[in-house]
């Protein structure tokens, strides 16, 4: 029973760090299915210049212009993004269950732009792990906040508002 259970908890574990790996390796090898299709439009475009005529190397280069196109979408697919969040909430709603959370102040709802007093970004309403939510990173002293339903960005600094996602939580 005991080797079991810990054969289980071992696996419980272990599944989650190997699953997302390959998530990540499936993206990296369609980056290097890109790279590798424009390394080989560039050769081609070499060879349309030496053999080639003009046609040729008209043709050529728009290929290559494709290829680097298509590169840079790979690359930007990758990129965090503003609203990743969105798909993996609907998956994992019990992480953004609003709970028992509740602000010793009124809500408030903040613009970009606006300043805000310290009292509504202090260190107990920061969201510590803004990865764990798949919320973009942040800056120099920036910091995600939770105001009631809504996360903030603030700039710790000079407490302006950066960026509001309304209803983040459930």
């Amino acid at each position: 029973m005991r080797k079991t259970l810990i054969t289980a908890l071992i696996a419980a574990v272990a599944l989650p760090a190997i699953a997302v790996p390959s998530v990540a390796s499936a993206q990296n090898r369609e980056v290097r299915r890109e790279r590798a299709d424009l390394r080989e439009e560039r050769r081609e475009l070499n060879q349309a210049r030496r053999y080639g005529d003009r046609r040729d190397v008209r043709r050529e280069r728009r290929d290559v212009r494709d290829a680097r196109r298509d590169l840079n979408e790979e690359r930007r697919e990758q990129r965090w993004g503003r609203n990743d969040w969105r798909d993996y909430r609907g998956r994992n709603r019990a992480l953004y269950a609003r709970g028992n959370w509740r602000a010793p102040f009124r809500y408030n709802q903040f613009r970009v732009g606006g300043r805000i007093a310290p009292a509504y970004y202090g260190q107990r309403y920061w969201i510590n792990d803004p990865g764990r939510y798949r919320l973009p990173p942040v800056g120099r002293y920036q910091r995600w906040v939770r105001h009631y339903n809504d996360v903030i960005l603030i700039d710790t600094r000079r407490g302006y508002v950066v960026d509001v996602i309304r209803g983040f939580y459930w």
